[in-house]
């Protein structure tokens, strides 16, 4: 554009120069040379007068851009002063606020930090106080009270104790140790208790029994464990640590296990229709993955791999560190159906995260008073503190198991372990008869052949799910947890 505006100011002097040129040769009679000439004069002049009206047009200009540039620079550092004091100002607020959140928060950690100390004095106390006001005799008969284990239990009988001054002055002498005894299995050898078992097993006299895990510090229930109960023929109830070594003794433990899973499928089915969270622990024996029959119960479990995300299998850590080639790949084979594993029985804190994750084990169970390091258990190179840090970089959750005071709840948080299990929450309950039914009539018979009792005959036990799967909707309904469980002191 400028240079086409230059050019058309040049044709312009041209034409102007030529002009005059022409008027001086025909109106004043000058020669053609002095015309050219006074026309190169005229053009010469009009081109020095457009250069110099160029050049002050251009410092105008330039003038012009520099007074505008002076004030907004002016605008710009007006503005960075401006945008200086605020920041200051702001400055000194934040200052002002921190200090005043430190002053206000020194007392309330003081008042936090003395309250912590006086909560340990507390539970310091109190278990105290339970030990010396409790007395072993005591404690035995609470225990047997509340577990319903007083059919098990010998208490030395001390109300034939001769009174008067001389007895009452005496010290008491110490209390003998309980002795322990299982009066369903009285006058029983070795032999005897394990037929006794295979007996109740054949007959489907184990009752299954459920204690809930839950969250801490919340307490909010997240899983349950599957306990089994025998039912003597005198009545009495035998706790699993009670007949599970002689059932392994006579390598029942495959046959103990072939009836009690599908029984925890439909428990989990019943619990699923309340809670899609939960989750049921079941114990599983290390025999039952080596049993000849586990194709059978791989069948089973494949046709039940829907709730495999609610599913645990426990095993004992003996038995894990007992697994062989054969052990490994049954356990392999669960895992690929979806199947989590969990560990317990820890007899010491000697494992290795990273390969029980890369089995399946994505839980441990561990006595409180291992992780609290209150027995003598193995040395170990890690502090049984830092034990749930170590499991839950490997993805493994850390389940702390036979707690019965606040204060090992109290030391437990400080070793941050998330869930907790024992009779400071509850005691397992039977399940309901009711809850079963679907699961005894599909046990018509175990993996090992022998048949159940004649009101339960009809399909195998494991015979896929689908039947239990395609209950009517309405009467899984009634499944639920307040169905599931039945209170009774003689039970429980």
């Amino acid at each position: 554009m400028v240079r086409i505006s230059a050019i058309f100011i040049a044709v312009c002097m041209v034409l102007i120069a030529a002009s005059l040129g022409i008027v001086v040769y025909l109106r004043f009679g000058f020669t053609g040379a002095e015309s050219a000439l006074v026309a190169l004069g005229v053009l010469t002049a009009l081109a020095v007068y457009n250069a110099i009206a160029a050049r002050l047009r251009d410092r105008a200009e330039a003038s012009a851009q520099l007074s505008i540039l002076s004030r907004n620079s002016g605008d710009l550092a007006r503005q960075l002063a401006e945008f200086g004091l605020r920041l200051n100002a702001m400055d000194s607020k934040v200052e002002q606020v921190l200090e005043r959140s430190l002053a206000t928060a020194q007392p309330l950690a003081a008042e936090l930090e003395e309250l912590s100390s006086l909560v340990r004095q507390l539970a310091d106390s109190v278990a105290a106080h339970d030990v010396a006001l409790g007395g072993a005799a005591a404690k035995q008969g609470a225990a047997a009270a509340t577990l319903g284990a007083s059919p098990f239990v010998k208490v030395p009988d001390t109300s034939a104790a001769p009174a008067g001054p001389a007895a009452s002055a005496a010290p008491s002498p110490p209390a003998a140790p309980v002795e322990r005894s299982i009066a369903a299995f009285a006058g029983l050898d070795r032999d005897g208790i394990i037929a006794s078992i295979r007996t109740a097993i054949d007959g489907g006299k184990i009752d299954l029994y459920l204690q809930p895990i839950v969250m801490l510090p919340q307490r909010k229930v997240r899983f349950y464990e599957a306990m089994s109960r025998l039912k003597a023929e005198n009545g009495d109830v035998v706790a699993a640590g009670d007949f599970l070594k002689y059932a392994e003794a006579g390598s029942l433990m495959p046959k103990l296990d072939h009836l009690t899973v599908p029984r925890c499928v439909q428990v989990v089915r019943r619990l699923l229709l309340k809670n899609r969270d939960i989750g049921l622990f079941c114990n599983l024996a290390g025999a039952t993955l080596a049993d000849a029959e586990f194709p059978r119960f791989l069948e089973f479990i494949e046709a039940n791999r829907a709730i495999a995300a609610s599913l645990v299998f426990e095993f004992t850590q003996s038995a894990v560190r007992a697994m062989g080639p054969i052990e490994h790949d049954s356990l392999a084979a669960l895992a690929e159906r979806g199947f989590r594993f969990s560990m317990d029985n820890l007899a010491d804190l000697r494992v290795e995260p990273r390969e029980l994750t890369e089995r399946g084990f994505r839980f441990i169970k561990a006595p409180a008073a291992l992780l609290l390091n209150r027995v003598g258990a193995a040395s170990t190179d890690i502090h049984p503190a830092d034990f749930s840090d170590l499991l839950g970089r490997f993805g493994i959750d850390l389940i702390a198991e036979r707690i019965e005071s606040e204060s090992v709840v109290v030391d437990l948080l400080d070793c941050d372990v998330r869930f907790g299990q024992g009779f400071l929450f509850a005691p397992p309950r039977p399940v309901r008869a009711e809850a079963l039914q679907a699961t005894n009539g599909e046990a018509g018979k175990d993996v090992g052949g022998s048949e159940a009792p004649e009101q339960n005959k009809s399909s195998g036990a494991f015979a896929p799910a689908a039947a239990a799967a395609s209950e009517p909707a309405a009467a899984e309904a009634r499944g639920t947890l307040a169905q599931l469980v039945r209170v009774g002191s003689a039970r429980s």
